[in-house]
C-alpha cells in the first residue's frame, strides 16, 4: 500500500466534489495544530489567510489547509471549514471565542465543467466532516477539475488530479506529501524524463508535443496566460520544526515539483507548497526537505496516473 500524507500522525484529509460543475475541495485537518510555512513560485497564485505562514507574522499555528478549485471564487469555501472547526472549539483562543487558522489556496479549473462552478461553503464543511486517514486520489477533491499540459489550451490537454505519497526515515521519521496537479506543463518520470501525461499533438494522435522541448527550440507559444493552471502541494512531517524550518522544507519540496513537472513554475502557474510540522521528533531539516521533495514528486505522478478523464479528456490510466 503506498504511503499517504496521513501517515503523519495528527493529519486527516477530506474531499468533496461538485460532479456537474467538475470542481472540488480538499481539506487537510491538523490536530493538534501544526506549525506551518509557505513557499510560492510562479506568478499566478490565489490565496487566503496565508500571511500567518510567513516568518515575520506573530502566529505560527495551522488548524487546517484548504485546497480548492473555482479560482478566486473558490476561496470563500474555507468559511465552511472555519465554521465547522469553530463549532468544535478548534482555533486560536481569544476572549471572544476561537478563531481557526485555515490558509487556503485555489487552482483555476473553470472551463472543464460549468464555468460558474466553484466549491461552496457546504462542500468544504462536508469535506471537513468526512476527513479521515484514508481518502480518494485521482479525480477527487480539489483535483476533480484539474488538467495538465496546456501549451495549446484545454483542447489538447489531459486530466490532472489529486495525489499523495510518503517516505519513512530513520528513528520513526515520516514525511508525507499531497498534490493537486493542475499544471501548464507536462508531468514526467523523475528517473528518465519520459512524459506520463501532458500536451497532446493534435496532428499525431497518441503523441505528446513535449512542451519543454518545443520551448527550447523556440517553436512554442502559450495559447493564453489565462488557461487553467497551478499546482498546489502540502508536505508534512512528524519532525519538530519552527516556522523557519518549515520554510526550508517548503523550499526544498519545490525541487520535487520541478522534477515531476516540465516546465515548472511558469508565469501561467501559481505553484505553491505548504509545509507542516506535526510532531516532536528530532530530525535534520535537510533530510526532511529531501524526503519531502521525493514524496512530492511521487504524489504529483500519482495524481495524474490515477485521474479519470470521464471521456471528456484523455487520462494517463491507459
Amino acid at each position: 500500500m503506498p504511503g499517504k500524507i496521513t501517515d503523519v500522525p495528527g493529519l486527516l484529509v477530506g474531499n468533496a466534489e461538485d460532479e456537474s460543475g467538475r470542481t472540488g475541495v480538499t481539506v487537510v485537518l491538523c490536530a493538534p495544530p501544526a506549525v506551518g510555512a509557505l513557499d510560492r513560485r510562479g506568478s499566478a497564485a490565489s490565496t487566503r489567510q496565508c500571511d500567518s505562514l510567513y516568518p515575520d507574522h506573530m502566529l505560527s499555528r495551522v488548524d487546517a489547509i484548504v485546497l480548492a478549485g473555482g479560482s478566486a471564487f473558490g476561496l470563500g469555501c474555507s468559511n465552511g471549514v472555519m465554521d465547522e472547526l469553530s463549532a468544535r472549539g478548534v482555533g486560536m483562543p481569544t476572549p471572544y471565542g476561537t478563531i481557526p487558522i485555515v490558509p487556503t489556496a485555489v487552482i483555476f479549473d473553470i472551463g472543464i465543467g460549468r464555468s460558474a462552478a466553484a466549491p461552496t461553503i457546504e462542500m468544504a464543511r462536508a469535506a471537513t466532516k468526512n476527513a479521515a486517514t484514508d481518502f480518494a486520489e485521482g479525480s477527487a477533491g480539489a483535483g476533480y477539475g484539474a488538467t495538465i499540459g496546456k501549451l495549446l489550451g484545454v483542447k489538447s490537454a489531459m486530466k490532472g488530479g489529486l495525489g499523495t505519497a510518503a517516505r519513512q526515515g530513520e528513528k520513526g521519521l515520516i514525511v508525507g506529501a499531497l498534490a493537486v496537479v493542475n499544471a501548464w506543463g507536462d508531468i514526467v518520470e523523475t528517473e528518465n524524463g519520459a512524459i506520463i501525461g501532458g500536451a497532446r499533438n493534435p496532428d499525431k494522435p497518441g503523441e505528446f508535443l513535449d512542451t519543454a522541448k518545443l520551448l527550447g527550440q523556440g517553436k512554442a507559444r502559450p495559447a493564453s496566460s489565462f488557461e487553467q493552471n497551478t499546482v498546489l502541494a502540502v508536505v508534512a512531517t512528524n519532525a519538530k520544526l519552527d516556522k523557519i524550518g518549515c520554510g526550508l522544507i517548503a523550499r526544498m519540496a519545490q525541487t520535487g515539483m520541478a522534477r515531476a513537472i516540465r516546465p515548472c513554475h511558469s508565469p501561467f502557474d501559481g505553484d505553491l507548497v505548504f509545509a507542516l510540522s506535526c510532531g516532536e521528533l528530532s530530525a535534520d531539516p535537510v533530510a526532511v526537505g529531501q524526503m519531502a521533495a521525493d514524496a512530492l514528486a511521487e504524489a504529483i505522478q500519482r495524481g495524474v496516473r490515477l485521474a479519470d478523464g470521464w471521456g471528456l479528456l484523455p487520462d494517463a490510466r491507459g
